[in-house]
């Protein structure tokens, strides 16, 4: 019998789905194009500017990037008024929450977090060694603080709060997270993920920094995959007390913020009034398309992100492959729901055909 050479325990774990290429779909169904509304891009392209900071970069491939990301955490350290020793960066948000479960827990600790909530959690928590806590969201689809609470134990490490949460883009407003954050113990990481924070409209919603940002066990992940642009160039940073930064640059992968993701987290950096244009077109189509599905629908949440969710439990698989067969990619979760990205005004139009055509 061959040995065995890898965990046991990661047979069970399922595989980190990504949006499928809209390419293949295309080449299947004999169409010119696809649309893909799975991944929560935003459909505008690069912004000003990055394009040709990436090619600069690129002539220096060569060479190890700055490894201490020196330029653009004092960027972003100005950007959010706090010092540059509270910055980290990483690949993406994502590897910045794997970082931060390196630097917290041991084999046999707990991660809790809401459930359903973004799917790379447990895989962060499984790779760990930790031991994964899920609390159930509520029949509204948002997290359950109160019983979140109740399930800290002397064994909890980290705390991963999404907000806006991913995938059903319900957010949490300011008292209750208030309530919330005042009954963790403060040895316990609270891990505040605002991936699309720039796309929030709703006032009562924090923003996780400048709300909770002075308390020593509150960490806010962000990224600029998402309404900056830069989801193929992966890049995301992280807001910490200067300890807790510390310790996760010093188990990042060395080198692992490119010199391309640099320059281009830089440069889009410098593009904030566009930023801030695209967002709101995405809001408004938000609008749109969450008015329009609801007639088909009617118990889809408010969302507070670029993406809306369709609570359509059972029906999920066979409504995204109806989805699919007339060109537009959207993305299941089996037996809960479906995530569909706001896209622009043709690409919401498609995917509003297709859903009328599905249900």
């Amino acid at each position: 019998m061959t040995p065995r050479l890898t965990r046991a325990d990661l047979d069970t774990l399922p595989s980190y789905v990504p949006g499928r290429n809209p390419a293949d779909l295309a080449r299947e169904l004999g169409m010119t194009e696809a649309i893909k509304l799975a991944s929560n891009e935003v459909p505008y392209g690069p912004l000003p500017g990055v394009v040709e900071a990436v090619a600069t970069a690129a002539a220096t491939a060569h060479r190890y990037p700055d490894m201490g990301v020196v330029e653009l955490r004092e960027t972003l350290a100005a950007k959010l008024g706090v010092e540059a020793d509270r910055v980290a960066t990483g690949c993406g948000s994502v590897a910045l929450a794997e970082h931060l479960a390196r630097v917290t827990c041991l084999p046999g600790d707990e991660i809790l977090y809401a459930w359903r909530s973004f799917e790379a959690y447990p895989i962060i928590a499984a790779t760990t060694a930790a031991s994964s806590v899920r609390v159930p969201n509520t029949a509204g689809h948002e997290h359950d603080l109160r019983a979140m609470s109740a399930a800290i134990t002397d064994r909890t490490r980290m705390i991963l709060v999404c907000n806006p949460n991913n995938p059903t883009g319900t957010a949490i407003r300011r008292p209750e997270l208030d309530r919330f954050l005042d009954s963790v113990p403060d040895d316990v990481l609270v891990v505040l993920d605002e991936a699309y924070r720039e796309f929030i409209t709703d006032p009562d919603v924090p923003d996780g920094l400048e709300t909770y940002g002075d308390r020593p066990n509150i960490v806010v992940l962000r990224t600029l995959s998402k309404a900056w642009g830069l989801a193929g160039v992966r890049i995301g940073y992280l807001v910490a007390q200067p300890a807790v930064a510390a310790a996760v640059r010093k188990v990042v992968t060395p080198f692992s913020t490119s010199a391309v993701a640099q320059a281009a987290a830089l440069a889009a950096l410098a593009q904030a009034d566009e930023v801030a244009r695209r967002c709101a077109l995405v809001v408004a189509e938000r609008e749109r398309v969450t008015a329009a599905i609801r007639a088909l629908v009617p118990d889809v949440p408010e969302s507070q992100a670029n993406f809306v969710w369709l609570p359509l439990g059972a029906g999920s698989a066979e409504f995204a492959a109806a989805c699919e067969k007339q060109g537009v990619i959207v993305r299941p979760f089996q037996g809960e729901g479906v995530r569909v990205t706001i896209g622009t005004p043709a690409e919401n139009d498609a995917f509003l055909a297709a859903a009328a055509a599905a249900l």
